[in-house]
């Protein structure tokens, strides 16, 4: 019998794009989330993935401390515990991006895993931060991730997390791969005419180099006051062959939802055998400084 996974995206617009409250703002986002996670079960999807920290806006626009408010402890914090009530209530595994406290003046941008029965499966804290100009300014906010590259082991397949940035460097996806995930999920806040030529790029060559499925997850709309671009939306799913099977529109709320043949991973490699071929004793370099 074939091992089929239905997976969902869910891609949005910030609920209070004039407010400047960042109390406000995160409420408004987490009741936004609500109802999408709904629909996504009700669509039948056994695993869903949120945008990059889903609950505010792409406050990175900015360097002001007060969006150190919104942060909370992974998995202690009221977010993922209300996420786990959702997860066990729907019957379906959760990836849900956050901003982490860790300590005082500590923060991370991460990803709670959730099974279906709401348990807290572990955490992914994203490792490349940047801090570029137009409008991210990721470094004042985030420390970079210090727990690896984990895969998590659910009913609805091995999954792994990449966070938006880290999808430039195929050194991670890599890590996951042979870590045994079958479905890497990016949640991303990226705008128009920076690197939206690159979105149908990079992460369906790590699906291809990997030889694992691939979602990605894209926000929607423009953010006041800053206004640094579009969030084009265009969540997709990429199967192991890196083909495109199903994208939202630049626009819209929107749910994503793929069936994902796993076995698929299984035919791939054994056409392709790009991890047997692999030659790790020629990488020292790559790791030298």
């Amino acid at each position: 019998m074939a091992r089929i996974t239905r997976a969902a995206l869910i891609q949005a617009s910030n609920a209070l794009s004039d407010s400047t409250d960042v109390h406000a703002i995160k409420q408004a986002m987490i009741d936004k989330h609500i109802p999408l996670i709904a629909e996504a079960a009700e669509k039948g999807a056994q695993v869903c993935c949120l945008q990059e920290i889903f609950s505010g806006p792409y406050f990175c626009a900015e360097q002001e401390t007060r969006w150190y408010d919104t942060a909370e402890p992974v998995p202690d914090g009221p977010t993922v515990k209300l996420m786990q009530q959702l997860a066990r209530k729907h019957g379906m595994i959760l990836v849900v991006p956050i901003y982490e406290q860790a300590m005082t003046g500590v923060y991370y941008n991460t990803a709670a895993v959730i099974d279906e029965h709401g348990k807290y499966l572990g955490r992914y804290r994203k490792h490349h931060i940047p801090h570029c100009n137009p409008g991210f300014w990721e470094k004042f906010y985030f420390t970079p991730g210090n727990e690896g590259y984990p895969v998590f082991d659910t009913s609805a397949g091995k999954i792994g997390v990449y966070i938006c940035y880290d999808r430039h460097f195929p050194e991670g996806a890599r890590a996951l791969g042979l870590a045994g995930a079958e479905i890497v999920f990016n949640p991303s806040a990226t705008v128009a005419g920076l690197s939206e030529y690159l979105w149908k790029l990079e992460q369906p060559a790590h699906a291809v180099a990997n030889q694992f499925y691939v979602g990605a997850i894209n926000r929607v709309g423009t953010e006041s006051p800053w206004n640094i671009g579009k969030f084009y939306g265009q969540s997709y799913f990429c199967d192991p062959r890196g083909q495109i099977m199903v994208e939202g529109s630049r626009d819209d709320d929107e749910v994503i939802v793929a069936d994902l043949d796993l076995d698929m991973i299984e035919q791939v490699r054994n056409t392709w055998q790009f991890f047997r071929d692999r030659r790790p004793d020629s990488y020292g370099p790559l790791t030298d400084g």
